[in-house]
């Protein structure tokens, strides 16, 4: 495929990543915030290991969607120019 033609996918691919990744990031954020809040104000031992889970989740969530990021950049830098 000549250069020209790869070009504008290597952008939408691009942009797709970083619009899922700031979603990702402002959504997460909350999420975090909002379980953290809960596992702090919990009275109960299961309401705090249901948010200790809850925030693992978004962790692991978040981490995932970096390293997808990571992976359509490595995979797009290794189509010949």
């Amino acid at each position: 495929m000549p250069p020209d033609t790869i070009q504008p996918i290597q952008e939408v691919l691009n942009r797709w990543v970083l619009t899922g990744q700031a979603l990702v990031a402002s959504i997460g954020a909350l999420a975090f915030v909002l379980a953290f809040l809960w596992k702090m104000t919990a009275v109960e031992s299961r309401s705090v290991l249901q948010a200790k889970q809850w925030i693992q989740r978004i962790v692991v969530g978040t981490l995932g969607v970096e390293l997808a990021g990571i992976l359509v950049h490595v995979l797009t830098g290794s189509i010949p120019h």
